[in-house]
């Protein structure tokens, strides 16, 4: 990635904000819980008992904890460019900490692997397309053939009518699931700010052109979809 950090960098690297984080995902992402039973499951599909898995945006460690919790002999490397994030994760993972290994950097800071699957939560959104099919490549080139690979993340369609009212429900959501009004209304703001959002085909175009293999929806809430798909 480019040696420049990317403005979303500055809001993760805040350790404050970093804190706080745990609080965030589950009022702004319907079934944001399940979404991690489901990526559990489609991994367990495919990967051994005691799979060796990658996770792309490890910061906040929510799906770190998940996924160790459920899955006990998995072991796991984690990638985050926002260091606080990161010590966050390590934080939060307590007692799992122990089967987790993390990279401070971009997918290039990773290890190569192989793993015997790879995730990436709510994090390729705040790549633009080019670099998002890089980094997949990056993702795939460091899995065993086969292996799964499980992305969600913010896609929904983006002419100006549909754009507007689905990041209208986006902020109704979480005001009903007990998010401060204000704060899911400056939320919406940045979201509608973001120039690299796609739509749903547009999204799973980018994971096929990355080489990503039987590319699969099994997630879709709102403005959040999710995909499964397997490395070459």
């Amino acid at each position: 990635m480019a040696e420049t950090s990317p403005p979303f960098l500055d809001t993760f690297s805040n350790p404050e904000q970093a804190a706080r984080y745990g609080d965030g995902p589950p009022k702004f992402v319907p079934g944001f819980f399940d979404l991690h039973r489901m990526a559990g499951i489609l991994i367990r599909e495919r990967a051994p008992a005691d799979a060796h898995v990658l996770i792309h945006g490890a910061g906040g460690g929510l799906e770190l904890r998940s996924f160790a919790t459920d899955n006990p002999d998995w072991t796991f490397v984690g990638v985050d460019p926002a260091l606080p994030m990161l010590q966050q994760a390590e934080t939060l993972l307590g007692a799992f900490a122990d089967r987790a290994q993390m990279h401070h950097g971009y997918i290039d800071t990773a290890p190569d692997g192989p793993f015997d699957a790879a995730t990436s939560l709510l994090t390729l959104h705040f790549l633009d397309a080019d670099e998002r099919r890089r980094t997949v490549s990056e993702i795939l080139r460091r899995l065993k053939p086969g292996a799964p690979l499980i992305v969600a993340h913010s896609s929904f369609p983006q002419d100006a009518t549909g754009r507007d009212i689905w990041l209208s429900r986006y902020a109704a959501f979480a005001t009903a699931s007990g998010a401060d009004p204000a704060m899911a209304e400056k939320a919406r703001e940045t979201v509608a700010a973001f120039d690299c959002l796609f739509d749903p085909d547009m999204d799973a175009r980018i994971l096929r052109e990355a080489g990503l293999l039987e590319v699969t929806a099994f997630y879709a809430a709102f403005t959040w979809r999710g995909w499964v798909g397997y490395a070459p």
